[in-house]
């Protein structure tokens, strides 16, 4: 498709955004789909490349829009594209993987040795068309809602962390709700968790992850988080916990709530260096198992995740508490950035 569009796009080395009412079109290659984006959602990745961050200025090659969370219809395949069609509906992988490394053949390429990421390496997906390889499409049923098609993604990072391990009957504890701390929340208690507890530094976020399953929420600014858990599970501490935030002090506490031998999985990406007090007590000698994640397992998170909705237990439309169209980038990024809500959506037909 030949042609102009609108694109929220970095424009330059510094903070801010800026909308380009002429971006060309991608050209579609071989393996490629063409997609008119229906609906985007806006990831902390993403408020750290407005900000102009560290991480950003490491990654990203401005001027390129951005933006990864999405879905929308496809409207131009390529000529060895085998699955999908013109008029699917699909939403987006972020990791591009090369399928030809040692983890790509071993069946773990979301942590491909030569990962790309939609967004970061290559353009986004904050405008009115976007390019998407073929082997990072899911394919949605006709007529799925493309707001929900949009947080599959993000939902994803919260279920892979989730279902590292079983969660019925546990005491789970869940650090930061956050849109993937609440959606992490939901499939615990969807997994049928004896306990969901959940802390976090906003009362807004809070009531949407106890909407959302959460049976116990602790503001961290009122609270003493890991007493009340020792409180509600007999002075033994949860069997399972969820760190969302990647601050260095929550982390520390996922280890000081975590009983012996419980499983604790860190999510969030901390923005400094963590120092752990008392890794000795805290850890070792409590025979904690310990795991981090990054997105989602290609693709058997992407089918439980799926799972999950259609089982109606976890609705995740229930984070979504901001749309804006693409003229309105900054007032998004803003909300966004404030952290007093859930999901901010952008619409590029509205």
């Amino acid at each position: 498709m030949k042609g102009t569009m609108r694109a929220v796009i970095k424009p330059t080395a510094a903070p801010g955004a800026a909308l380009a009412k002429d971006w060309p079109i991608p050209q579609v290659g071989p393996k490629d789909l063409l997609v008119k984006v229906k609906a985007a959602a806006i990831c902390g990745t993403d408020s750290h490349i407005y900000d102009w961050t560290p991480y950003a200025q490491s990654r990203v090659k401005p001027p390129t829009p951005i933006g990864h969370e999405f879905s929308g219809e496809v409207v131009e395949v390529g000529a060895l594209v085998e699955n999908i069609k013109v008029g699917d509906m699909v939403a987006g992988e972020t990791h591009i993987p090369c399928g030809k490394c040692l983890l790509c053949t071993t069946g773990q390429p979301h942590i491909c040795q030569n990962m790309l990421i939609l967004g970061i390496h290559t353009p986004g997906v904050f405008a009115e068309y976007a390019l998407l390889p073929e082997v990072c499409a899911w394919k949605l049923p006709k007529g799925y809602d493309p707001e929900i098609g949009a947080l599959l993604e993000p939902m994803g990072v919260g279920v892979h962390g989730a279902l590292l391990g079983p969660l019925h009957a546990a005491n789970v504890a869940v650090i930061g709700a956050g849109p993937i701390g609440a959606l992490a929340a939901a499939t615990a208690a969807a997994c049928g968790a004896k306990k969901v507890l959940v802390s976090d530094l906003e009362d807004v976020r809070l009531e949407m992850a106890k909407s959302m399953g959460a049976t116990h929420v602790y503001n961290a600014r009122r609270d003493d988080f890991v007493a009340e858990v020792m409180k509600e599970t007999g002075g033994v501490g949860a069997d399972v916990v969820l760190e969302i935030t990647g601050a260095p002090v929550a982390m520390e506490q996922a280890l000081k709530v975590a009983r012996k031998a419980a499983r604790v999985t860190f999510i969030g990406l901390p923005s400094k260096p963590v120092v752990f007090n008392d890794f000795s007590n805290d850890l070792i000698y409590k025979e904690l198992k310990v795991s981090g994640v990054t997105g989602r397992e290609m693709y058997n998170t992407w089918y439980q995740v799926s799972a999950l909705i259609d089982s109606g237990k976890v609705n995740p439309k229930q984070v979504i508490t901001h749309r804006f169209p693409l003229e309105d980038y900054d007032a998004a990024f803003i909300a966004a950035r404030d952290r007093v809500g859930g999901k901010v959506v952008f619409l590029p037909e509205a």
